[in-house]
């Protein structure tokens, strides 16, 4: 373990941002991981631009201050809203944002029909704009905002009829237009993976962008000679909203436990 370390901050508008933690932990187990939820604001979903990326600014001075020294955004809403902001204003931090996978999902798909579901501000953001158009030339591109989908995972109800019916309302739609792949452009909803692969059938690709994303935090960590090795490292849990709340659901979405602080002060 070098003698300085490097702990990676990760915020989301809640919980979704566990699923890049998630990933992170798998590839990067010796990496210190500060995870910070706002639950106190989610869903970012259905927020302005401009709240959205108030937040976003606030959560990350709060994880720069308690020492990370990059930064996931690990949030669809939040990297359309804020990350090109973030970087400028933050200049000598690495930042990491989430977009669709719409790239990979334009090369693999057959039939030329792919499925996006994500939220309502990432679909209006420029960041999901740009990757449109560059990569999605040719491509049917079939959307769909899953209004209260974030609200189901936030409870901890992955598995719930409601959550399924949510589901089926997006997808069968698409099914019948020919989607040969999913993206998923929101961090919540991998965890609704297993559902969403019952619905679909193994015939269409799910494409959950977190492996990617700890790929290039481990790309970055490593030039810049930050990447730690050795034990597996203590993870470190926030949250703007209900910490005892936040504990309960770590070992389900999460596959492990830690314990889980108010962040103070509460974010505006």
């Amino acid at each position: 373990m070098p003698a300085e370390t490097y702990p990676v901050g990760v915020f989301d508008s809640g919980v979704g941002g566990l699923s890049v933690v998630r990933a992170l932990r798998q590839l990067l187990p010796a990496q210190p991981i500060h995870f910070l939820g706002d639950q106190a604001h989610v869903p970012y979903g259905p927020r302005t631009l401009d709240e959205v990326r108030a937040f976003s600014f606030a959560l990350t001075r709060h994880l720069l201050a308690q020492g990370a020294r990059l930064i996931v955004v690990a949030c669809n809403t939040a990297s359309a809203a804020a990350l090109y902001e973030l970087r400028r204003a933050f200049p000598d931090t690495p930042f990491v944002g989430m977009e669709p996978a719409v790239k990979p999902a334009a090369t693999h798909t057959r039939s030329g029909v792919v499925g996006v579901l994500a939220t309502p501000a990432t679909f209006q953001g420029a960041l999901y704009a740009s990757v449109v158009e560059r990569f999605a030339q040719g491509v049917t591109l079939l959307q769909d905002t899953c209004p209260g989908l974030v609200q189901q995972i936030e409870a901890g109800a992955v598995h719930a009829p409601q959550t399924r019916a949510i589901l089926e309302k997006a997808l069968e739609p698409m099914l019948r237009q020919g989607i040969d792949t999913v993206v998923l452009g929101c961090t919540h909803y991998p965890f609704a993976i297993p559902v969403i692969e019952e619905i679909v059938g193994p015939q269409v690709q799910v494409i959950d962008p977190s492996p990617a994303v700890a790929r290039q935090v481990q790309h970055l960590l490593a030039e810049r000679g930050w990447l730690a090795v050795g034990a597996p490292a203590e993870l470190r849990v926030e949250t703007t909203g209900d910490p005892e709340g936040l504990q309960t659901l770590l070992p389900q979405l999460l596959g492990e436990n830690a314990p889980v602080a108010r962040a103070f002060p509460p974010f505006a």
